[in-house]
């Protein structure tokens, strides 16, 4: 399964991405994937919801329109998500886009928002969910459908550089999590206009790769077909396993590393490594 029409096309476009990846903290890579890849994440996608795993969470209340459907870590029980995250492109993205040498896998989050949903995704950042620290953290996040831009994740430019942890949010309510240490996240519906919102209108195959500092959000889904998205979390040679005080999404595995170590492990397997792809 090929990515786009040879390699030095990918690794062209990266080298333009990285500078703005540096400077936004988010960007859109295009083509990045094939249909076969889009085909096999299907798949998985509709086994994942047939089949919920334990982190699994319907974040549409009983009686309101459309679904809001979120599960992650279930790569290692579904055949094609690991397909996807050990020979696709996309750690390979990851890694080049982190200037780090190698990417790790953190974990696959799936998000499905079905015809007529109305519940927003609320603006926050990754990282303090995690049990992870550094700064070669990132999510590469891809449609299976097609997304307009005005129902698209929007990205706060440069907010992974303001050197602020906010407070995790309740997907279902958007309260905060029990989280001590950080600080509440800043009101960005209310003041747009005071920041920069990165968005893109996206076609099945392209990405969206950001830090995981950076602050996005996201609308409902009013249009008439689904959403479905898949996030792929990577981390790079900075990254270190950490037991946070509060809340910890996802929970910490029992095989994870010793706090302070670096994340590779065989739950968080080192997928690419620079120079290690075989040539085109």
């Amino acid at each position: 399964m090929d990515a786009m029409v040879g390699t030095p096309e990918l690794d062209a476009q990266l080298a333009g991405l990285r500078p703005l990846f540096e400077r936004d903290g988010a960007v859109c890579v295009r083509g990045a994937f094939s249909r076969d890849w889009l085909e096999l994440l299907a798949e998985g996608v509709a086994a994942n919801m047939a089949s919920p795993g334990p982190f699994a969470k319907e974040y549409t209340p009983a009686g309101q329109p459309g679904r809001f459907f979120g599960d992650y870590c279930n790569w290692r029980r579904i055949p094609q998500y690991e397909e996807f995250l050990r020979h696709s492109p996309a750690a390979k993205i990851a890694g080049t886009l982190m200037g780090s040498t190698r990417a790790n896998l953190f974990h696959e989050h799936v998000l499905v928002k079905e015809p007529g949903t109305a519940e927003k995704t609320p603006w926050h950042h990754d990282q303090p969910y995690w049990t992870v620290d550094g700064d070669q953290v990132c999510s590469l996040w891809m449609a299976l459908d097609p997304v307009p831009r005005a129902t698209a994740v929007e990205y706060v430019a440069g907010s992974h550089r303001w050197g602020k942890w906010f407070t995790p949010k309740r997907f279902q309510d958007s309260n905060d999590h029990p989280s001590p240490g950080f600080l509440p996240v800043p009101d960005i519906d209310g003041h747009r206009a005071d920041h920069t919102l990165l968005g893109w209108d996206l076609e099945p195959g392209d990405c969206v790769v950001f830090h995981a500092l950076t602050l996005h959000g996201a609308p409902g889904n009013p249009q008439p077909t689904s959403r479905r998205a898949i996030a792929s979390r990577w981390t790079g040679d900075d990254a270190r396993f950490v037991l946070r005080e509060g809340y910890m999404s996802p929970p910490p595995p029992p095989d994870a590393p010793p706090h302070g170590a670096a994340m590779d492990s065989d739950v968080f397997p080192v997928v690419w490594r620079a120079g290690a792809e075989p040539p085109s």
